[in-house]
């Protein structure tokens, strides 16, 4: 088994997580914390990793968020790495050691710039995350920020892009060929894996009964239409 945290820490690092986290953002609130936090425990439990840099890695990995299209996104990994540096260094109870592993794992959690993890901990973070990416939860949170963008629910000139490349900027559903649908195969743990499989096949079910409704709506090549 991996290092447990110290209970009472944790519940204080949790306390401190909320308090800090964003509070306009659905795809970036405190459920998203939590539910990574949950699931990286788990994870953590099975590849035997350190509690210690998991729990706090898990709780600040997304504790610096800027608004939805904001050039500034690019750096919300650095400064949460930093931001969480400083909090650990200001808890007594912290072991100071690891503060450093920490930070490391936070700045490699990042879908965008795809960074292979340094270490079994970071592994552990990035398949937590990645978990978000697939699956209903990730349905949710794609058309959340979309909504968030003002973007459309999907592409009117190709919808499930069969003839054209995938650009975010289009439209939510574009998100699911640049990024859901390819979380499965970015998991490095056995635990992630099995359920990212679920997931996905979940994902392929979802759109298969979207492709049908959209059909059933007009929404064709000869027949244009958009929500």
């Amino acid at each position: 088994m991996g290092k447990e945290m110290n209970k009472a820490l944790e519940e204080k690092l949790m306390t401190l997580a909320e308090a800090r986290q964003a509070k306009n953002d659905p795809s970036h609130d405190f459920q998203h914390i939590r539910r990574v936090f949950f699931i990286a425990k788990k994870i953590g439990e099975s590849e035997k990793a350190d509690m210690d840099v998991i729990v706090p890695a898990a709780l600040f990995h997304d504790t610096v968020v800027y608004e939805k299209g904001s050039p500034k996104s690019k750096y919300e990994t650095e400064e949460s790495a930093a931001a969480t540096g400083t909090i650990l260094q200001g808890l007594e109870e912290y072991p100071k050691e690891k503060i450093a592993r920490v930070e490391e794992c936070i700045r490699e959690c990042s879908f965008t710039k795809g960074l292979k993890p340094s270490s079994r901990e970071s592994a552990v973070l990035q398949d937590a995350d990645l978990l978000e990416s697939t699956g209903a939860i990730s349905i949710i949170r794609t058309f959340s920020s979309g909504g968030q963008m003002n973007r459309p629910f999907y592409s009117a000139l190709d919808p499930f892009r069969e003839n054209t490349e995938p650009n975010v900027k289009d439209s939510g559903l574009d998100l699911f060929y640049v990024r859901l649908l390819k979380a499965r195969d970015r998991m490095h743990t056995d635990y992630a894996k099995h359920i990212a499989e679920r997931r996905t096949e979940f994902l392929n079910d979802f759109l298969k009964e979207l492709k049908m409704e959209l059909d059933e709506a007009g929404v064709t090549p000869d027949k244009r239409t958009t929500l």
